[in-house]
């Protein structure tokens, strides 16, 4: 089983640890990360909501093609290092980054055209109620994309089970479905890709 205290870091980074993991993270992720960004066919007009950033891999490329980048993480520390490192994105009012979880998204409604978040489903208390405030945050038609390993790939990983929640891709199919998503689809850069991107139209 993964040490608790590198699974405690990968759910909230916090301190120099969280730091060294999230650049672990970032390099260990940059495949389905590079790939989700893809999917997500970024407009010079968009408004884009990054959930649970953690190291920040994406957050340069989100800035350089969309309008407007938010992002959310349950993170202080994170959130601090973002307003750093981005603070002439901030000021010009092209980003802006908050401390939140899924379930209780601290942005207004139909805020995004499009919502992404890459290996942070493990850590959601309930999926339903996550992909109902991301729709919330989306506007009508807007597009979410969620990237993650499914269960039977992530159970070899041994991650201890009251830190990570699992998830099968019918979890996650049923999840959005109840949540009033449609057009839901899975996609992957070749079919044996053990991880998957699902993209949903609000």
């Amino acid at each position: 089983m993964a040490p608790r205290f590198i699974a405690r870091q990968l759910a909230r980074p916090q301190g120099f640890t969280g730091r060294v993991v999230g650049r672990l993270m970032n390099w260990h992720n940059a495949d389905m990360n590079a790939f989700a960004v893809q999917c997500l066919e970024l407009e010079a007009s968009d408004h884009v909501l990054e959930i649970g950033f953690g190291g920040g891999l994406n957050l340069p490329a989100l800035l350089q093609s969309a309008a407007f980048v938010a992002g959310v993480d349950h993170s202080a520390d994170v959130i601090d290092w973002a307003k750093a490192k981005y603070r002439e994105a901030i000021a010009t009012g092209r980003a802006e980054f908050r401390a939140g979880r899924v379930e209780a998204l601290p942005f207004e409604a139909a805020s995004f055209d499009k919502v992404c978040t890459v290996n942070t489903l493990y850590f959601w208390e309930s999926l339903h109620t996550g992909f109902a405030e991301i729709r919330r945050a989306l506007v009508p038609g807007g597009r979410a994309f969620i990237g993650f390993l499914p269960k039977a790939h992530m159970q070899r990983k041994r991650m201890p089970p009251d830190i990570f929640t699992l998830r099968t891709v019918e979890d996650v199919l049923g999840a959005l479905g109840k949540a009033g998503f449609r057009d839901v689809r899975t996609e992957r850069p070749e079919p044996d890709t053990p991880w998957n991107v699902m993209v949903a139209t609000g």
